[in-house]
């Protein structure tokens, strides 16, 4: 077998690799330790070492090949909310950072939020994500390696949700790559059902899913059904504006069928009133959906405010009276910056 080192090109690490690419990695190696080393490497394996049913003399062709390092990233940073919420900082080979989330609710479900890029090129001017500007897409590797630092923390995560750092759908193929990793059954084995995708309304993602899976949950972030304050809040309207959003969608629910979850947050004096919730009911119909109304959480700079728990309820009373299935969202791990639209605030202490 010759490994070339990772010193001399743009590797993928082990748990970035799909069985076709350890296969051609381990090319004169039988299939079967190519799947042993595939379940070992997607689970999450701390060392190379430990891969007890490797022979030897293998396990030290592929340390050397990866230098030694199982993973590319480490975790240089942890906070802990005090509703349990863990926040990682994830520092990336290059020196660029990401954060990802462990968030439990009451039954005591874990769901690991995953960024999908480092910073995020939308500029939705209530997220703090949107205010670090893009600096790169993240490899399937660092993507996956973000659930396994979870995982090791927390043990057994149930769902995963792209819902992070970035724009999964500006990320696709290593989106896909990071699921296909997840789901498979030699690995991890998560059910396709426990991962949903986040997106601010790219449509040609949008249908690109639609067409060639991967045929997980989809959630749009939708904030506004009015054109031009949806535009004032989320650049991403001018590109791919509301008409088009919609048809989109509508495209995507008579392929796949599936209900499709609309996040709206929801900011004090600006899109929380009466006629927000009717402009929403009426741009939703005919679409298959769940609205989940998201109280805006606070982010220091930022001229907004969270609405009242009477404001949201209100709201949401409007669109359960037309029909339309409606969540009120528990904001989770604010005491960290870690919920829903703070992430990218500098971790300040390791605990």
């Amino acid at each position: 077998m010759n490994l070339s080192s990772p010193k001399s090109r743009n590797v993928v690490y082990p748990s970035g690799l799909s069985p076709d690419e350890l296969a051609a990695l381990l090319s004169d190696e039988p299939l079967y330790r190519v799947k042993q080393a595939f379940s070992w490497f997607s689970k999450g394996i701390a060392s190379f070492g430990a891969m007890t049913n490797i022979p030897q003399p293998l396990r030290e062709r592929l340390s050397a090949h990866f230098d030694g390092h199982m993973r590319s990233s480490g975790v240089e940073n942890k906070l802990i909310d005090e509703d349990g919420s863990l926040k990682l900082q994830i520092r990336l080979r290059d020196g660029a950072a990401v954060e990802c989330v462990l968030l439990e609710d009451i039954e005591g479900r874990k769901t690991a939020c995953l960024s999908s890029q480092a910073g995020c090129p939308m500029g939705c001017v209530f997220c703090k994500t949107g205010t670090l500007g893009f600096l790169r897409n993240l490899g399937p590797d660092e993507i996956v390696e973000q659930f396994h630092y979870l995982r090791d923390m927390r043990g057994f995560i149930s769902n995963v949700v792209f819902m992070g750092m970035g724009e999964p759908l500006l990320n696709l193929d290593n989106v896909r790559k990071a699921i296909a990793i997840l789901s498979n059954p030699h690995g991890i084995g998560m059910s396709m059902r426990k991962i949903t995708i986040s997106t601010s309304g790219i449509v040609p993602g949008i249908l690109d899913i639609a067409k060639d899976g991967p045929i997980v949950r989809l959630a749009v972030s939708l904030t506004s059904a009015n054109p031009e304050l949806r535009t004032c809040l989320m650049p991403v309207n001018r590109t791919w504006p509301l008409d088009k959003l919609k048809a989109a969608l509508l495209e995507y629910q008579k392929i796949t069928n599936d209900r499709i979850t609309l996040e709206v947050v929801l900011i004090g004096n600006v899109n929380a009133r009466e006629k927000d919730a009717q402009e929403l009911a009426d741009w939703i119909h005919p679409l298959k959906t769940q609205v989940n109304l998201i109280a805006w959480n606070p982010i220091p700079g930022m001229p907004f405010e969270t609405p009242s728990a009477k404001q949201v309820r209100q709201f949401s009373e409007i669109l359960e009276q037309r029909g339309i299935v409606t969540v009120q969202r528990m904001s989770r791990g604010r005491g960290v910056m870690g919920a829903c639209g703070q992430l990218g605030d500098t971790l300040k202490a390791k605990q």
